[in-house]
């Protein structure tokens, strides 16, 4: 199966081989490169500067064949590669549920965070190798990769909860993550030089 299957399903099993860091069955594969993160990171001109000098691949959304629809319970990998734009660590584009409802996500390898905005609180999670982040129903969430290596996680998440990537543009994320001394380090969300609530 390369694509989505179509409801009703029968039961099946996914393998998850962590050595490869893949599923199978597989379906749909995104790639996101960094000129489809535009407006997101705080300094447009490295950012564009970054697209201009080759346009790398930020992070790819292998799924299996469970499709994104109601009753369903999807199943993808996300990996993110190392990098960043002017200090602020590569991420996922981030959004929110139209839907309301809670996700998981497993870290499978590299080191990561998980940025979470409910519109006034942030949370960010250390996330890494076996490490469960849970995001309730209502928070917009992006995750981040804080390391020098790819980082990848399994994400369940319920199939008609929706994406709103809108979400994110207006109203930002409270917080943004930068390499620091020792540590990832929280900033405020800042656009156009101001404060995004």
């Amino acid at each position: 199966m390369t694509q989505f299957a179509t409801p009703p399903l029968r039961p099946f099993s996914i393998t998850l081989d962590r050595s490869s860091v893949t599923l199978s069955p597989l379906g749909p594969t995104l790639v996101r490169r960094l000129s489809d993160l535009e407006h997101l990171f705080a300094d447009e001109d490295a950012w564009r500067a970054g697209v201009d000098g080759g346009d790398p691949v930020v992070y790819t959304v292998a799924s299996t064949p469970v499709p994104e629809a109601p009753q369903e319970l999807p199943q993808s990998i996300t990996t993110i590669q190392p990098g960043d734009v002017s200090g602020e660590f590569y991420f996922t584009k981030g959004h929110q549920h139209p839907v309301a409802e809670g996700e998981i996500y497993l870290g499978l390898e590299g080191e990561g965070g998980l940025l979470m905005f409910d519109g006034t609180d942030v949370v960010f999670l250390e996330m890494g190798v076996d490490r469960i982040g849970y995001i309730p129903p209502g928070w917009a969430h992006r995750s981040v990769n804080v390391g020098s290596d790819p980082y990848s996680f399994l994400a369940v998440y319920p199939g008609g909860a929706g994406h709103d990537y809108g979400w994110v543009l207006e109203h930002g994320f409270g917080s943004r993550v930068y390499a620091g001394a020792a540590a990832p380090e929280l900033r405020p969300y800042r656009t156009s030089g101001s404060i995004v609530r």
